[in-house]
């Protein structure tokens, strides 16, 4: 067994790197907001928990004939509110950012059996949260949800 050398002063340290910097991600681009009559709602069958359930309903979003996602209502049974309707939509990537998603709320809710919806969505989601604005949706400020609530009444 070979003794190590007693002076530390001949150890190679290793190279130092500077650390790399972060990649920032390239901004996406700029898509022009289409219009109101651009925007269609199909109704469709749905899956179990995407509208297809009891007391479900579901549309797909066409925005000029090409499919710009999906919008859905479920019963659900969630405090603070107790059974009621609840509103989700989800876009395409390259459909976000166009004001698809206000029409879609709006024309969705006004399509819908119910007259009281809910949409439930993450505080900090201000998209989500002006799209519903814009549809006619307002804050529900009850205690007990983490989450922000808000309802639209017919």
């Amino acid at each position: 067994m070979a003794a190590r050398p007693a002076d530390k002063s001949k150890r190679r340290s290793p190279p130092k790197r500077p650390t790399p910097k972060p990649r920032v991600a390239p901004s996406p681009p700029q898509r022009d907001p289409v219009t109101e009559a651009d925007i269609h709602l199909v109704p469709i069958k749905g899956a179990a928990d995407r509208g297809g359930g009891p007391g479900g309903e579901a549309w797909r979003i066409d925005v000029n004939g090409k499919r710009a996602g999906v919008i859905f209502i479920n019963q659900i049974d969630e405090p603070p509110v107790g059974r009621h309707a609840s509103i989700q939509i989800y876009l395409n990537k390259p459909s976000q950012g166009r004001h698809i998603g206000r029409v879609a709320y709006r024309k969705a809710a006004e399509a819908s059996e119910y007259d009281v919806i809910y949409a439930h969505m993450r505080k900090s989601n201000v998209a989500s949260r002006r799209a519903a604005e814009e549809a006619g949706f307002l804050e529900d400020d009850r205690p007990g949800h983490p989450q922000l609530l808000m309802v639209r009444r017919r």
